[in-house]
């Protein structure tokens, strides 16, 4: 039985986060919208979270400028901005858990996700820390992503996937997607399978080594090219 958890990443964005939620609302599906920080700075755009929110989807934090990855500034002052500063525009549209989401550089895993001083300040502020693992590439290739993200899915048994609520991403074959994975009897899920939690209320869940910068040396974080 395949299971699928859809997350949106970058968002929102008004004009594409709308059509997205109207998308879902007519499958009755939900999931979660990892959000850029300094987007809710535009009144639109929060908006659409709170929607998003009302809605019954959840809402994470996907830094506050989706810019540098946390491994690659490892200060504190870096961390506490990207992380803290963004959870403060989210506010009530957190959930208990207060879901975060790294910036993967093109949902890439390894030790760029975080540093020392990252990894302390999401365990000391009881975040649950969400990667994925199944990234399709829906703004990068809108010809083959629902392919790759149907193979993706019947590779394994619980598939976190994700796809990005921006322009030129998984808006036009959206309704494609999910009407092949209702079609195969894919089961929908809003929840995490505990191998793509990091940390979950101040408590490590599945933390490699290599995903944190600061722990393995430099030459193995930045190799030659």
């Amino acid at each position: 039985m395949e299971q699928v958890t859809l997350t949106f990443d970058n968002g929102p964005v008004p004009g594409i986060t709308d059509r997205v939620l109207d998308i879902l609302d007519r499958t009755g599906l939900k999931a979660t919208f990892f959000v850029i920080g300094r987007n809710l700075l535009d009144p639109d755009a929060a908006a659409l979270m709170r929607e998003a929110r009302s809605a019954g989807h959840w809402i994470g934090n996907h830094t506050l400028t989706h810019s540098v990855a946390l491994g690659d500034r490892p200060e504190a002052d870096y961390a506490r901005e990207e992380i803290e500063e963004a959870q403060d525009l989210i506010g009530s549209c957190s959930r208990a858990d207060k879901l975060f989401r790294p910036y993967g550089r093109d949902g890439l895993i390894g030790p760029h996700l975080f540093s020392e001083a990252a990894l302390t300040r999401l365990l000391d502020g009881k975040y649950t820390c969400v990667l994925w693992n199944s990234v399709p590439g829906d703004w990068r290739d809108p010809e083959g992503w629902v392919e790759r993200c149907l193979a993706e899915v019947q590779d394994q048994a619980w598939s976190v996937v994700v796809l990005h609520d921006i322009a030129h991403a998984s808006l036009d074959r959206l309704p494609e997607l999910l009407q092949r994975l209702q079609d195969r009897g894919a089961v929908f899920r809003q929840d995490f399978p505990d191998d793509v939690i990091v940390t979950r209320g101040g408590q490590v869940v599945n933390l490699s080594p290599d995903y944190v910068a600061d722990r393995i040396p430099r030459e193995a974080a930045h190799p030659a090219s």
